[in-house]
């Protein structure tokens, strides 16, 4: 069964009824505009705008989209791509896509020109659909996407050198295309994070989207009252997968474009949003302006809000302690999963083991897990620390056009996360670490995670990123990245005297006030740091000397 088919059969079932709302709170909106309940709640001086479309209107877009598609030649495997911020169009354009048969390339917004380029000559991109934020960086490489590729622009005032998205899906059929779907087929081109270098294409199948579906309805039980509120970019396998558990249940979502702590309180009351998946820099956010008594929960209708819950990167026990403080009805959870496992879910903790916070969690439904030594391959003791491995209907086809990265982390059906993990006696996962995160410093492993869990449990620390530094005596010094909360002040001594705590060989040897730096997905970009602060280390170390 193809995934398209859900879609399909909401359509059918619930035509009329609301999919999707996209929210912006900060850009006007030239377009007609139906604000409904919307803007009797919001203030009228807000700004903003408030759009959204059925599921009947959701089949019919993505339909035509399709038929646009295979009119203009594209056959069953071939390649598109979407450069687009959130927005209404987005999942409708991805799902006329797979309609058509062909295979979908969401790009990450934050792409250069040439990483763009890059990635569309990968994935071997036929067609790309971009929107008005990436004019200006589609327009610098137009000469290079040579003249087969169909550049589609998604918005008002089409460049030249592109088509009108509006204008071409306008004249095609709302009739779905009855292209013939398997499980086998290749479906969606993802790219890994790039932080060593320029990204991986990572190809799935249909059988690993409609597991994804299945596996968010599952862990979260998203029925049809659900409202989920989405806010990290749709391109990324988080976003999207966690959204397939509306789909599947037929339940309306909203995108908001914008992660500020008022926003966010602010749709998850006017829209009646139950479901809210953060990053934790947006959770930490919120909590900080509650704690500043800048926003209080007494102006927002919470109570239908029942679940919140975290992923794409390690979550401080400290963190959700303090966020069940303010709302202690809320059920948690925290999901662990990687864009060649499609996204969340091959590890999670379940909102029923709240009591387990700082673990990952255990296998998610229909995955297999287990830890292997990084040499030898074989699996460690349970309690001790090595290569977290997943097996699943959710694992990726393989590295497109690299057969060679494919067989470093495919091995008889187990993908190799690169994560390094341990179980303890109850069966409970925990991320220790990334692989190429782990400090060696005078031959002891430290697992930066394990470091930064401690330093956020200092009230006066918003985020921290412990890196490796490079010394000439112990080979490398843990060195935190500190950013402070607004309005508080910190000193190196301060911390210095925090982490007295921590066994001696653990404590940051530098420390540095400074950002954190973060993805999209809010990872922490330590390829970046460790080029920043590790350079400025070593040529002030040896100016020393």
């Amino acid at each position: 069964m193809a995934i398209t088919q859900y879609l399909e059969r909401n359509a059918r079932l619930y035509g009329d009824e609301v999919a999707l709302v996209e929210l912006n709170p900060e850009q006007e909106d030239t377009r007609k505009i139906t604000w409904k309940e919307y803007s009797l709640i919001q203030p009228t001086e807000k700004k903003g705008y408030r759009r959204e479309i059925s599921w009947k209107v959701f089949d019919e877009k993505a339909n035509r989209m399709a038929n646009m598609l295979l009119a203009r030649g594209v056959k069953k495997g071939e390649k598109v791509g979407i450069l687009m911020m959130n927005c209404l169009e987005w999942l409708p354009i991805y799902f006329g896509i797979l309609k058509s048969g062909a295979i979908a390339v969401p790009l990450n917004f934050r792409y250069t020109a040439d990483e763009i380029l890059y990635c569309v000559k990968l994935a071997d991109v036929e067609v790309l659909l971009f929107g008005p934020e990436f004019i200006g960086r589609i327009e610098d490489i137009e000469e290079k996407l040579n003249e087969k590729r169909l550049l589609i622009y998604v918005g008002e005032g089409c460049p030249t050198f592109a088509e009108s998205y509006r204008e071409l899906v306008a004249d095609y059929s709302s009739a779905n295309p009855s292209v013939i779907l398997s499980d086998d087929d290749d479906a969606a081109i993802y790219f890994s994070s790039g932080t060593t270098g320029f990204p991986k294409a990572i190809l799935h199948t249909h059988r690993s989207l409609m597991h994804a579906a299945q596996v968010e309805q599952k862990h979260h039980s998203t029925c049809r009252e659900d409202c989920f509120l989405c806010i990290p970019p749709l391109y990324h396998t988080g976003a999207k997968m966690h959204w397939f558990g509306s789909l599947v249940s037929g339940s309306r979502a909203v995108l908001l474009r914008g992660t500020k702590p008022k926003y966010v309180l602010e749709t998850a009351s006017a829209e009646h949003c139950t479901i809210v998946w953060l990053l934790v820099p947006w959770a930490q956010d919120i909590l900080d302006a509650l704690d500043r008594k800048e926003l209080s929960l007494a102006d927002y209708k919470l109570d239908q809000w029942r679940l919140m819950h975290i992923g794409a990167q390690p979550v401080p026990p400290s963190l959700i302690k303090h966020w069940l403080e303010y709302f202690p009805h809320h059920q948690y959870d925290t999901n662990y999963g990687l864009s060649e496992s499609i996204g969340p879910g091959c590890v999670h903790l379940g909102v029923e083991n709240v009591r387990k916070v700082g673990a990952i969690g255990v296998p998610g439904w229909g995955w297999q897990c287990k830890i292997v030594d990084n040499e030898t391959g074989k699996e460690v003791k349970q309690g001790e620390a090595g290569i977290l491995c997943v097996k699943g209907p959710g694992v990726m086809k393989e590295y497109y056009h690299d057969p060679k990265a494919t067989a470093e982390v495919l091995h008889d059906g187990w993908l190799d996360t690169g994560d390094v993990a341990m179980q303890d006696e109850e069966g409970f996962y925990y991320l220790v670490d990334r692989a190429k995160d782990v400090i060696v410093s005078g031959g002891e492993n430290l697992y930066p995670v394990q470091i930064e869990d401690f330093l956020r449990k200092n009230d006066k620390i918003h985020d921290v990123a412990v890196i490796g530094l490079p010394d000439r005596r112990l080979g490398e010094i843990a060195g935190a990245v500190i950013q402070i909360k607004e309005g508080m002040t910190c000193t190196e001594e301060e911390i210095n005297e925090f982490c007295q705590e921590l066994p001696r060989y653990k404590r940051p040897r530098k420390i540095i006030f400074a950002p954190v730096p973060r993805n999209p997905t809010g990872k922490i970009e330590k390829p970046k740091l460790r080029k920043m602060y590790g350079e400025e280390h070593l040529v002030a170390f040896e100016n020393k000397e």
